[in-house]
């Protein structure tokens, strides 16, 4: 018999919204029932959720706490400056603001905070793994700022040494001909780790600031398994809600030097009323990522990521710079079927109970909408507690999906299989009603 599930703990409250109160039903039984492979996703505790959906909402709190523009906030006030104390804590930053609702929020207030209109900017290519802040003509950033970008070495086809790593001697070329006032470090899809200290030596040659988005690794960095840039950049910014393991929304650290101009930045600069709400939910995740069994965690997200790339090699696929070393696995569709596309790959696997997405390549012949390529994660699958035992079996399923793809009872196959497994890892147990 299949499990029944309940929206959540307040269902009582939602009795006046069926329609809403079903959408969520489903919801949380799509992502107790299929397999979530969305590098930016996560499964938070219930505890962040009990504090997302808390009475905070309906507090506004215009500015900082100690300076509002509205009564009433004494206990908001608490609420932030905990948040602020913890995420300092947890990274060593002389500073933090927890107010940004994302993390191109986050990124748009450290351009606004440090840069002048149309000074220049040299980031991550975003057809090599960039952001859309850091760079792309459809945000807001490269209409205000000047952009030059940096990418990663060519495939070579050894084995040995596959390339598509960070190309630091270019980023130090670029540096030099176009004298950046900020260079940028982070990526949405890169699966090396990101070594911060080659780029804060080439931002000194040239008298540049240094910013690392962090929005991917933050998790991994409070866990330990990846360097932290605190305190070798001079800010850095990271979303919550992925390898962090909290609430959707953005922070910044940074040294003390650029605290005034940052919160300036957010508010008034470009937010209004901070989400108090998120804000406390920030405030749990930060307290949990502090714990000792949050960096077994990180450990084994990047395990998980590395035993399931292991799994996808020995299928025929091929990873982008020939493995990973962070929660990504990023996968060339071409060596397993040249005529396969992400975007082909992404619905397929919707279909048989594999979230994932479609991403470009390095040097991708194809366009952004239809891409030759996939981006996988292993952070939300470990959350639930699987292993790399289950990881192997995970490659495998996507091996059998797609080159199954036209065949829809073997689908069907695959999706109970699917089922099957995600019901001995469920997220939240609680949910499960029967």
């Amino acid at each position: 018999m299949s499990p029944s599930f309940a929206a959540s703990p307040f269902d009582s409250w939602l009795a006046d919204d069926p329609e809403i109160a079903s959408l969520l039903t489903r919801e949380a039984e799509r992502q107790s029932t299929t397999l979530q492979l969305i590098a930016s996703e996560n499964f938070t505790s219930p505890a962040v959720l009990a504090a997302s959906g808390s009475v905070l909402t309906n507090k506004y709190a215009e500015g900082y706490p100690g300076r509002r523009y509205y009564g009433g906030n004494q206990i908001v006030d608490e609420v932030e400056d905990l948040a602020r104390e913890r995420a300092k804590s947890l990274f060593g930053a002389d500073h933090a603001n927890v107010q940004p609702h994302a993390g191109a929020n986050a990124n748009l207030a450290v351009y606004q905070a440090l840069l002048e209109p149309g000074d220049t900017i040299l980031a991550m290519r975003l057809d090599h793994g960039g952001h859309l802040t850091h760079g792309s003509p459809a945000s807001i950033t490269s209409k205000v700022w000047r952009f030059v970008s940096y990418g990663v070495s060519p495939a070579t086809g050894d084995a040995d040494k596959p390339g598509e790593v960070i190309d630091f001697d270019q980023v130090a070329d670029v540096a030099r001909r176009e004298r950046p006032k900020l260079i940028v470090a982070g990526s949405t899809a890169y699966s090396r780790i990101i070594d911060p200290m080659p780029f804060r030596e080439i931002a000194d040659s040239v008298g540049a600031l240094f910013m690392f988005d962090a929005a991917h690794p933050a998790g991994l960095i409070a866990g330990k398994v990846h360097p932290s840039p605190v305190g070798v950049a001079d800010v850095v910014t990271f979303t919550t809600h992925k390898t962090l393991r909290g609430p959707r929304g953005g922070a910044i650290v940074c040294n003390a030097e650029f605290a005034k101009a940052i919160d300036s930045a957010v508010f008034p600069g470009l937010q209004g009323g901070p989400l108090e709400h998120v804000i406390a939910a920030k405030a749990v995740a930060f307290a949990e990522a502090a714990r000792p069994e949050f960096h077994t965690y990180a450990a084994n997200v990047v395990a998980n990521a590395a035993a399931l790339g292991r799994s996808l090699t020995k299928e025929g696929f091929r990873m982008v710079s020939g493995g990973t070393e962070n929660h990504q696995v990023l996968l060339d569709l071409r060596a397993f079927d040249e005529e396969l596309t992400g975007k082909e790959a992404q619905e397929t696997l919707d279909r048989a109970g594999l979230t994932c997405n479609r991403n470009t390549i390095p040097d991708d012949p194809r366009s952004p909408f239809v891409t030759s390529g996939l981006r996988l994660g292993s952070a939300a699958l470990t959350t639930t507690g699987m292993g790399e035992a289950e990881m192997q079996l995970v490659g495998e399923l996507i091996s059998r999906t797609l080159r199954s793809r036209q065949d829809d009872a073997e689908l069907g196959a695959i999706r109970a299989e699917v089922r099957e497994l995600c019901s001995g890892f469920p997220p939240y147990p609680t949910l499960v009603t029967t």
